[in-house]
């Protein structure tokens, strides 16, 4: 008996040089994995009939010894030739079965029995059985699989390839646009909608505007058919300073059949009855307490917080007076306080925040004026609700807002606007001497309910610190305007302002 083994270190370079020796037909009886390789034993193809012959004598008896100790190697290889093991190389080095068993039957005798179908086992880990049920189902799933590829198919772009994407991306792309006009055609229809109905108000804002005109003009003319005085004192009202608002209160009081002179007369008692002017006897010097003066830059506000400390330094003395400045944005601010606290003999103190406001605070307990010169800041700017606050948490400071008497009257109500609050004790006229007209500044006053207390008409300290003259403000509110002066309004120049102002109402 030929029997080769065969070593290497790969199953499949064994395999290689069985065959290269053996041939294609060689009989692989075992393989096992050893130290350092793989080992194959293996019998030519021509040897298979000896083998069958050999088992044949011994079924027979004619084998001597029935002893398994004595049993030729090779009668106990030739069970393995029935069922050759089948090694898990590559395809090329598989051996059918179905041919080995047609050689098998060749060999074989006709009149000896078919040996039994025994399990085919893998040597390799992990090890696997293969019964003929399982050849069988296996042949039965390739033919299966086989008539399926047989099918017409039609061809489809591969998931991954760039067909594929692009086709992909194509009807995503062509879905998203179709959602996309849907969407834009939507919004068009949306704003065409929302320009009309613009159009449609500003039209209709026009032609409001316009009866406004008409009506007010009529209101006007009728106005001044019948009581002239209040249509002639109204339109003096208008001229000086006054809202339009304001105005048409105050010539309210005038009777249809007054004179002009009486209609002025009236209309003074009625302003003059809508101040609130405080006297000499109820001054915040007398008072005391703690103030801050607030309000827009360039207004004057360390050159008035100088002349209430120099009145209150000959009222009360020098050590009953201190200062604080919080103003250190203002290059040389805290110094130009500093000179008028050295000249007056009173402490200055410079804070930086609301925790160093307490504490300078606590230790001026005993002061009957404190007075906080702030930093000056636009009515816009967004600091002046954090400065009201800081000045507010400090304890019981009372703020004064300055309001600039050369100012336009909308733009004083945008100051108090802003500077507004419990805390306001009231508001001081500064700058009287360049304003050509007060009502400005009372009109905002007077609509706005605040407190007169002082008035400022230049730069001395302490002379120019005045408290407020009744008569004196309603002279200077009340002023007329010579013929000649372009602010001169006429009477159908009045009607005109006030039906502009209905209208902006």
């Amino acid at each position: 008996m030929n029997v080769k083994r065969y070593f290497a270190p790969t199953a499949r370079e064994a395999l290689r040089a069985l065959k290269e020796e053996l041939g294609p037909e060689a009989i692989v009886l075992s393989n096992r994995a050893v130290e350092g390789g793989v080992e194959i034993v293996a019998l030519p193809g021509d040897a298979v009939g000896a083998l069958q012959a050999a088992a044949a004598r011994a079924k027979d008896g004619r084998v001597a010894s029935p002893d398994a100790s004595s049993r030729p190697p090779q009668a106990a290889q030739a069970r393995s030739v029935m069922q050759p093991a089948m090694p898990a190389a590559e395809d090329d080095f598989r051996v059918s079965l179905s041919d080995l068993a047609a050689n098998v039957r060749q060999s074989q005798p006709a009149a000896m029995p078919r040996p039994a179908a025994q399990p085919v086992i893998r040597p390799f880990s992990p090890p696997r059985i293969e019964t003929p049920e399982f050849l069988l189902a296996s042949q039965a799933e390739r033919a299966a699989r086989a008539r399926a590829a047989a099918l017409p198919i039609e061809p489809q772009p591969p998931v991954g390839t760039a067909a594929g994407i692009a086709d992909r991306n194509a009807d995503r792309n062509a879905d998203r646009n179709a959602d996309r006009n849907a969407d834009s055609g939507a919004d068009n229809r949306v704003r065409e909608l929302q320009d009309a109905n613009a159009r449609l108000m500003e039209e209709l804002t026009g032609i409001r505007s316009m009866i406004e005109r008409q009506l007010a003009g009529f209101a006007w003319g009728d106005t001044r058919r019948h009581a002239p005085a209040r249509a002639a004192v109204m339109g003096e009202l208008l001229e000086a300073g006054f809202s339009a608002d304001s105005s048409r209160r105050l010539a309210e009081v005038i009777k249809d059949d007054a004179t002009p002179g009486e209609g002025r007369t009236s209309v003074r008692k009625a302003l003059d009855s809508l101040l609130r002017a405080r006297t000499s006897d109820d001054d915040p010097i007398d008072r005391g307490g703690v103030y801050a003066l607030v309000g827009p830059t360039g207004v004057g506000k360390t050159t008035t917080t100088a002349k209430l400390a120099a009145r209150c330094v000959v009222r009360h003395g020098a050590g009953r007076v201190a200062l604080i400045t919080t103003d250190g944005y203002r290059i040389g601010a805290q110094e130009q306080l500093r000179i008028y606290g050295r000249i007056l003999g009173v402490p200055v103190f410079a804070v930086r925040d609301g925790s160093e406001l307490r504490q300078t605070l606590a230790g001026l307990r005993d002061k009957h004026m404190v007075l906080i010169d702030t930093m000056g800041m636009s009515q816009r700017d967004r600091m002046v609700p954090e400065q009201a606050r800081m000045l507010a948490d400090a304890g019981e400071v009372r703020r004064i807002l300055l309001l600039n008497a050369t100012c336009r009257g909308d733009t004083l109500d945008d100051v108090v606007r802003a500077y507004r609050g419990g805390d306001l004790a009231g508001c001081i006229f500064t700058k009287v001497d360049e304003a050509a007209s007060l009502a400005p500044a009372l009109d905002v006053a007077v609509r706005r309910k605040l407190d007169i207390l002082f008035l400022t008409n230049g730069q001395r300290v302490p002379e120019d610190l005045h408290v407020p003259n009744r008569a004196y403000l309603l002279h200077r509110a009340m002023r007329e305007q010579s013929a000649e002066s372009p602010w001169h309004l006429d009477n159908d120049e009045a009607g005109m302002m006030l039906a502009a102002a209905g209208a902006g109402a």
